[in-house]
């Protein structure tokens, strides 16, 4: 009687971790370079159909440390540093903070010691944490940034000189759920 319990115990214990083996592989991920060289986002071409379980990983831009001689001898253009929201799509308006949106993440070390930064989203029905955010299916959902100074005090003229950058996540009707 102990030996039947500590097998179907044994077999359950097997089936729930095979089967979380088996939704994690079947999850994709879908990587977004977020910088002002990506003519996808630059051009405003760039849409991602997702399912739920998926994850939207998004890099923030990254440059190399200069020494300060190298800066002097080759001056170059503020890096990039943005604040990435999440906007309805009614309310999309292009790279400005709009009313109802929800701000993201903020890429403001774009000098980062072990290369960029990266935010990853899973697409989701329901989530257990206080700043993640629940995505339903056949919905669009857009990201916006707004650039914003670089964290080494440098002032950019007025308006920066950036285009604007968007992705739209489209979580169709068909989406898996669970």
């Amino acid at each position: 009687s102990i030996i039947l319990h500590f097998l179907s115990v044994t077999v359950w214990r097997t089936t729930v971790f095979l089967l979380n083996i088996a939704c994690t592989a079947s999850a994709k991920r879908h990587v977004v370079y977020w910088n002002s060289t990506n003519t996808r986002l630059t051009g405003g071409d760039l849409s991602i159909q997702v399912n739920l379980n998926d994850y939207l990983d998004i890099y923030c831009p990254h440059y190399p440390h200069l020494s300060p001689p190298s800066e002097e001898a080759y001056p170059q253009a503020p890096p990039d540093s943005l604040a990435l929201y999440l906007v309805a799509e009614g309310g999309f308006k292009g790279c400005v903070e709009t009313q109802g949106a929800i701000k993201r993440w903020e890429c403001n070390i774009p000098r980062a010691p072990f290369g960029p930064v990266r935010f990853s989203e899973k697409i989701q029905r329901f989530t257990p944490f206080s700043l993640g955010f629940e995505f339903l299916p056949g919905h669009h959902y857009y990201y916006s940034c707004e650039w914003v100074e670089g964290a080494m005090s440098t002032v950019w003229p007025t308006p920066a000189p950036r285009s604007s950058a968007q992705i739209m996540s489209d979580l169709g009707p068909d989406s898996k759920s669970q």
